[in-house]
């Protein structure tokens, strides 16, 4: 009976001992995960242990023992199985098939990214995110003891802008036990363009998160509702209503044991009711931004451009070798969010062959074959134009500016805080537009490029028209710091601006005076090109189709 006890004993601490590793660990039960083979390892491990102390064999019946050996020879067949299995469904043996895992297309840059209305720019990166997150959550007094905002900051489409989302965490397991109950009241929400930021309360708390403890630890909560898959990492969003979900990425093996990962499933989890739905990744609702993140994305980029002609060209010749620079942003198109990123030659110049923007619900992937600098060249060109200020660059936001591809770029101070903007041509990067305000950088930017010949001015080919008639109305305004006349005559509707810069006759005229005017119909005010006869001056007249200014001539 003695002996039948202690078996059961033994028994019943090696299942308490997996038990706790299991729950501790929580390795997925599939064989394609590495920390399922650990497990098995550690499991043989054990036995062997078990068996030395049952037997109580001398060091003689331990070289001896069948059991023993068994048990060594499983073990050792589990780690050559786990290192053949590596080998093989690694690159070194299966480059072919690592280089056809993403399918790239060549994309259209003017087409395909709109010029976008400056309301909609996203101006903030990650770090300014947090710091506004943190500052957001510092005022708010009757939470601030009790919580804090995680690190997440997923960047999502959320009713049409750029976004970032996260969700308030425990400050302590102290303030998770006192709080638990009631679960997280809120998250944090900040518009990229207008650096709004907005603590979003619910009406019920959040249970289900990172920060929670035991069963309700996100990731506990899916592992055991899920034991053989194998997740990605993991981000937070919130739908169309407000409602925060967990987007939880399933990992697919296409070569091998281990190798070829993209994403086959996605589960929605929702962080108030831990409620689950299990997705195809094509099935996956429009409203989910982020099924691949963007470091998997960039590996698979990486894979399809290094190994185009095998393994060894990738080390050895690199021929026709691309790979992406340091780095990246995002691109909010047609309600998806895309991830940007530089494609350089292998080598490591200082000059992109192009870019991708990979999608990172899809993965639909396009390639633009646009020259130019790399992404850390434009953030040293930016920071030269304020180096007295000694300002720093954030990663570069690719932008269409008159049709032409432009890095945008925040320049920080020391403290962190975004106080100038930038604008870099990415072909030709020693033109750059720096300003206060964004309006600003663009017009800078605009009068480079018209500078430089790289955008001309449009042939204006609207009709030259001619009208006579009394003057009926007169008033004056200042437009750009110059004063401006602006008159009506009898019989039109139409308003004539005539500049005192350009015809300073133009006071004598009163309501009842007669004139003769050519001019070019304009959206709000006609362009007057002569009157009474009098044409402007050459210079006023190549400043006006600059400008796109309604202008008058008057007779001398």
């Amino acid at each position: 009976m003695k002996r039948i006890k202690r078996k059961i004993l033994i028994a019943a601490a090696v299942i308490l001992l997996l038990g706790v590793y299991y729950y501790a660990a929580l390795p997925p039960i599939n064989i394609h995960a590495t920390e399922f083979w650990i497990f098995l390892i550690l499991l043989v491990v054990l036995a062997a242990a078990l068996f030395i102390r049952k037997k109580n064999l001398t060091r003689y019946e331990l070289r001896e023992s069948k059991g023993l050996k068994v048990i060594l020879g499983i073990l050792a067949a589990v780690v050559i199985v786990y290192l053949a299995g590596s080998l093989l469904s690694s690159p070194v043996v299966n480059a072919k098939k690592y280089q056809q895992l993403m399918t790239v297309e060549d994309g259209e840059f003017a087409k395909d990214i709109e010029e976008l209305s400056f309301d909609q720019i996203p101006l903030l990166d990650r770090d300014s995110a947090t710091l506004l997150g943190n500052r957001k959550m510092g005022s708010m007094v009757d939470m601030v003891s009790q919580f804090e905002v995680d690190e997440l900051y997923s960047q999502i489409n959320y009713k049409d802008r750029p976004v970032r989302v996260s969700p308030l965490k425990y400050a302590s397991i102290i303030k998770w036990f006192t709080n638990q109950g009631e679960g997280i009241p809120a998250y944090i929400t900040i518009d990229m363009a207008t650096q709004n930021t907005e603590l979003v309360k619910l009406d019920q708390g959040m249970k289900y998160t990172a920060s929670d403890h035991f069963n309700r630890n996100i990731y506990r909560h899916l592992r055991f509702r899920y034991p053989t898959y194998i997740f990605n990492e993991l981000s937070f969003e919130v739908d169309e209503e407000g409602t925060p979900y967990w987007i939880c990425p399933v990992k697919e093996y296409n070569i091998g044991l281990f190798g070829g990962v993209t994403i086959g499933r996605v589960v929605l989890c929702n962080a108030i009711t831990g409620e689950t739905t299990d997705y195809a990744i094509e099935d996956v609702p429009q409203w989910i931004d982020r099924a691949y993140s963007a470091d998997l994305l960039v590996e698979l980029y990486d894979y399809h451009g290094t190994l185009q002609h095998g393994f060894l060209n990738s080390v050895l010749g690199q021929k026709d070798c691309l790979k992406t620079t340091e780095g990246y942003n995002y691109l909010a198109i047609d309600d998806d969010v895309w991830v940007y990123t530089g494609v350089t030659s292998i080598t490591g110049d200082q000059s992109n062959v192009g870019f991708v923007l990979m999608n990172q619900r899809t993965m639909e992937t396009k390639f633009y074959e646009v020259e130019g600098a790399t992404e850390a060249s434009a953030m040293s060109s930016a920071e030269g134009q304020v180096q007295n200020l000694h300002y720093t660059a954030t990663f570069p936001l690719l932008l269409n500016i008159s049709g032409e591809p432009t890095y945008f770029i925040a320049l920080k101070d020391d403290a962190g805080l975004v106080k100038m903007y930038a604008m870099v041509n990415v072909q030709k990067y020693q033109i750059v537009a720096v300003g206060d305000t964004v309006s600003e950088c663009e017009e800078t930017y605009t009068d480079l490029m018209y500078e430089n010949g790289i955008k001309e001015v449009e042939e204006d080919t609207r009709e030259i028209l001619s009208i006579t008639a009394p003057v009926a109305k007169i008033a004056q305004g200042v437009v750009e710091g110059n004063s401006h006349y602006y008159i009506m005559l009898e019989g039109s509707d139409a308003i004539f601006d005539v500049s005192v810069v350009d015809f300073i006759d133009i006071i004598r005229y009163n309501v009842g005076d007669e004139v003769t005017i050519e001019y070019k119909e304009g959206e709000q005010t006609n362009t007057v090109l002569s009157l009474n006869g009098a044409e402007k001056s050459e210079t006023a007249a190549a400043q006006g189709e600059n400008t796109q200014a309604a202008e008058t001539t008057e007779e001398q």
